[in-house]
């Protein structure tokens, strides 16, 4: 199936691309992952559910990501962070249901935090997959090796090969630098609505213990955890996209 072309709304100077289907509250906003993009498998699942069920749906690519314009390695989570909160603003209205993929889920829960602050209490509901907050200070910079310091402190970035894409991961500096000005993991996170995590315990990217620990941190909310057994990180077998279905739709069904 070709997907429909997507619009596309100027943040800052940055092209972002968007896809946006109008339909019942609350609505579900998909936050991909680091190198990911809105036309993944479990974004597409979701865009097919919501049409199915007549629930609005929306998702964007960050700069640098898919269909959106800018440079991959000019992004931060702070670029990314504030992209993803004018897309929000923009074109959701009533209660959302933020569901959050890998580094998508630090950008849910960062959100989360900014509209607070600005008065909005639309986030009903925060689904985390792999959740990846904190990462570039969890994960990434204790295992540094010399070499990837020396190419941070001369070249100003690292590359990684991935397991997803034939081009490696690009680690910026400003990108790790930018992290722990962006870190939600330092104390008690108040999300002031209900979260439900789904974790791999076969994932090798982003362990379980860090789930594990986000979880032990959201102690004012109502939080679910549901490990899954043989899950990966990109949880995107037919049994891990049901799971991700019902998680959803229940959260849903408790906003309404």
């Amino acid at each position: 199936m070709t997907a429909t072309p997507p619009i596309f709304l100027d943040v800052d100077g940055s092209r972002i691309a968007v896809r946006h289907t109008a339909g019942d509250t609350p609505g579900i906003v998909w936050l991909g992952g680091y190198k990911s993009d809105m036309l993944g498998t479990k974004a597409q699942t979701l865009s097919d559910w919501t049409a199915r069920e007549g629930r609005a749906f929306l998702r964007h690519d960050y700069s640098g990501h898919g269909e959106s314009g800018g440079a991959f390695a000019g992004g931060t989570i702070s670029t990314w962070l504030a992209q993803s909160l004018a897309v929000f603003r923009h074109f959701t209205k009533g209660k959302q249901i933020l569901v959050g993929s890998s580094m998508g889920a630090w950008i849910a829960l960062r959100m989360v935090q900014d509209l607070r602050k600005a008065g909005d209490s639309n986030v009903a509901g925060l689904v985390l997959l792999a959740p990846a907050p904190d990462f570039t200070t969890e994960l990434v910079e204790p295992v540094l090796t010399r070499a990837q310091k020396r190419d941070l402190t001369e070249k100003g970035f690292f590359e990684e090969p991935s397991d997803y894409s034939a081009e490696p991961y690009i680690y910026t500096r400003a990108l790790i630098e930018d992290g722990r000005n962006n870190r939600v993991m330092t104390g008690p996170i108040d999300t002031h609505c209900p979260v439900h995590v789904l974790q791999g315990l076969a994932d090798a990217d982003v362990p379980a213990a860090h789930a594990l620990k986000l979880v032990s941190l959201l102690p004012a909310d109502d939080v679910t955890l549901s490990l899954i057994p043989d899950g990966d990180h990109r949880l995107s077998r037919p049994q891990d996209l049901d799971m991700l279905v019902r998680a959803v739709d229940a959260m849903a069904q408790r906003g309404n």
